[in-house]
């Protein structure tokens, strides 16, 4: 009993759990965002297409293409929303607020190797070299 307590108290089961939990409303609230202002937006243009009923049969049986197609227009217009209204938006702030980690290494002018901004000899070819100030 303590090693499936253990188990369930693991920080990796937790946290995909929360993942789980946060992913099912998240797309929760992408479907409403789709139903209530894309789909009607698409509908200005001539109207929202349904494919669902189309079908084609082979020896009686009925292969439903057009929900399938319902299905990949659904997944692109939500893939499009969480691009451009999710991803690049955290992606541009993202670029804003954390700055790049300035180097603290540069190359050896005579062995090419990554030394210390702050070195006087190369440890590796022991050759001399004259320090840079590191701000």
């Amino acid at each position: 009993m303590e090693g499936f307590k253990k188990f369930l108290l693991q920080g990796n089961l937790v946290q995909l759990a929360v993942a789980v939990v946060i992913g099912t409303v998240f797309a929760n609230l992408v479907t409403a965002f789709t139903e209530g202002f894309i789909t009607p937006l698409i509908g200005i243009f001539g109207g929202v297409p349904t494919f669902g009923d189309l079908y084609f049969e082979v020896n009686g049986s009925r292969f439903l293409y057009g929900a399938f197609i319902d299905a990949l227009i659904s997944f692109l217009i939500t893939a499009s929303i969480v691009y451009f209204f999710v991803v690049l938006p955290l992606a541009k702030l993202m670029q804003k607020f954390i700055k790049a980690e300035e180097a603290t290494t540069r190359e050896c002018p005579y062995c090419f190797s990554d030394i210390s901004k702050k070195a006087v000899r190369c440890s590796g070819c022991t050759g001399e070299v004259v320090p840079e100030t590191v701000s």
